[in-house]
C-alpha cells in the first residue's frame, strides 16, 4: 500500500494500535503512540492525534487517558468481552471433546484477538492435556452449518449414518442407504452434538450424533413433523434419554438416600418432585427411556438407588444385574 494511501487510514491504524496494544494496565503515552504510527509509515503530530482520539470518542469508542502512570497514556477501556468472559470461552473450547484439537487452537487464537496482546497471554490456558480425548472429525463444523441452514430454509436433508468398525473406521449403516430427515434442532448432550429430526417413515423424532453423520445432501422438500416437534420438551427429552440411547418410555418410581438429592437434580432437573418416604430417603416419579444405559446409570450409583415401580422395570433391572454377574 502506498504511503499516501496509508495516511488516509490513520484513524483506523490508531484504533488498531489502541485495541491490540493497550489496556488498563498498559496505557500508551503520546510519544509512543506517534512512534507506533510512524512504524506503520503514517506521519502524525500530537494535535492531529488528539483530534483523531476525539473523533473515536464521538462514535462511542471508550478511550481513557490515565495520568497516574508515569507521563500518562491512552488505553482502550471497554471491549465487547471482559477478560473473565474470554477465559471462560477459552476453557470451554479447550475442554470440549466435540471440538478437534486443531480447531481448538484456531478458535483460541481468534478469542485472543478480542483482548489486548498483554491480556491475551492470560488466555493461553490450555485446560486439555495431550491425553484428553478430542474428536478428530473436522467435517462436524460444516455439518452443523448445513443443519442450521436446512432448519432456516425449512428443508429436509439426507445423509448416511456412520458407525465404527474393528479397523477404527467409520462405515455407513444400512449398507449406505441414506436417512431422510426433517431437521428441527441441535442438542448438546454429554459432550456431543446431536441432530433432533423427524423421520417420516417411522413417524417419530430421532436423534443422530453429528460427528457420525456422513455427507449431507440438502433436499428441496419442505420439512415434516412440525407438530410432533412442538410437543417435544427438549430438556425433558435429554433428561429421560440416557446417553442419548433410545428405549421404551416409562414412568418409573425411583428411591434414593437424601445424600443423593444433588445427583437426582443434576440428572432430571430442579422441577422434579421430591417425595419424602422416610427420615433419610426420598422418591421421584420420572419419565425415562428404559434401556441398558438407564440401568447402567442406576448400577453406577450403587445399592442405594432402587427401582420401586413398575414391576416390569424392576424385573428388567434385576435381569440386567444378573447378566453382568453371570458374565463376570
Amino acid at each position: 500500500m502506498a504511503r499516501s494511501e496509508k495516511q488516509k487510514l490513520k484513524l483506523l491504524y490508531l484504533l488498531k494500535i489502541l485495541t491490540e496494544q493497550t489496556d488498563e494496565r498498559h496505557p500508551m503515552p503520546m510519544p509512543v503512540l506517534l512512534e507506533k504510527l510512524r512504524a506503520e509509515e503514517i506521519s502524525a503530530e500530537r494535535k492531529s492525534v488528539y483530534s483523531d482520539i476525539a473523533c473515536l470518542l464521538d462514535v462511542g469508542v471508550d478511550i481513557v487517558y490515565d495520568q497516574t502512570r508515569g507521563s500518562g497514556g491512552y488505553y482502550l477501556a471497554s471491549r465487547d468481552f471482559e477478560l473473565a468472559e474470554l477465559k471462560l470461552l477459552v476453557d470451554a473450547v479447550s475442554a470440549s471433546r466435540f471440538i478437534t484439537k486443531s480447531k481448538s487452537v484456531q478458535l483460541i487464537g481468534k478469542i485472543e484477538k478480542l483482548a489486548s496482546r498483554h491480556e491475551a497471554v492470560q488466555l493461553q490456558r490450555q485446560v486439555y492435556t495431550a491425553e484428553r480425548i478430542k474428536n478428530d472429525n473436522e467435517s462436524i463444523y460444516y455439518h452443523v452449518d448445513a443443519i442450521h441452514t436446512a432448519i432456516h430454509e425449512n428443508r429436509q436433508i439426507s445423509f448416511p449414518y456412520l458407525e465404527w468398525n474393528l479397523q477404527k473406521k467409520l462405515v455407513a449403516r444400512k449398507g449406505g442407504e441414506p436417512y431422510r430427515i426433517s431437521p428441527w434442532s441441535l442438542m448438546w448432550n454429554d459432550e456431543n452434538y446431536y441432530l433432533i429430526g423427524y423421520d417420516a417413515g417411522a413417524d417419530m423424532l430421532k436423534h443422530f450424533r453429528v460427528d457420525k453423520i456422513g455427507p449431507i445432501e440438502m433436499l428441496e422438500e419442505r420439512r415434516e413433523g412440525g407438530e410432533v416437534f412442538k410437543k417435544c420438551d427438549l430438556s425433558a427429552y435429554s433428561a429421560k434419554t440416557f446417553g442419548m440411547y433410545g428405549g421404551e418410555e416409562e414412568t418409573v418410581t425411583l428411591s434414593f438416600p437424601n445424600t443423593l438429592v444433588g445427583v437426582v437434580l443434576d440428572r432430571f432437573g430442579k422441577d422434579v418432585l421430591l417425595q419424602r418416604i422416610s427420615q433419610d430417603r426420598f422418591a421421584v416419579h420420572v419419565k425415562v427411556m428404559v434401556s441398558r444405559q438407564f440401568y447402567g446409570w442406576l448400577a453406577g450409583i450403587g445399592k442405594e438407588a432402587k427401582v420401586t415401580a413398575p414391576e416390569r422395570v424392576k424385573e428388567g433391572y434385576r435381569n440386567y444385574l444378573t447378566e453382568i454377574l453371570d458374565n463376570s
